[in-house]
């Protein structure tokens, strides 16, 4: 194998690991956010819609996180720095 192949092969493994990285916290970050706003509300109702505006903000916030690890992951695929 030429080393052509190899930086191709090692770059799509990597590129996989990091886009399962980034759905994992992803879903942690959701999961994090959804059990605070849940816990604020059971102790102070009243505040409840406060607590739903910042929950959608941080929320959209930390959604965008995966998206810039998708530009990344296709920007090591298909324009590969490593390749030269």
């Amino acid at each position: 194998m030429d080393a052509h192949t190899i930086i191709v092969a090692a770059t799509a493994i990597a590129v996989g690991i990091i886009f399962g990285a980034a759905g994992l916290g992803s879903a942690i970050g959701w999961g994090l956010i959804t059990s605070k706003t849940i816990e604020g509300i059971t102790r102070q109702p009243e505040m409840r819609p406060q607590l739903l505006v910042n929950t959608f903000i941080f929320a959209g916030l930390m959604e965008s996180f995966p998206f810039i690890i998708l530009a990344f992951g296709f920007w090591f695929l298909f324009a590969n720095p490593f390749l030269g």
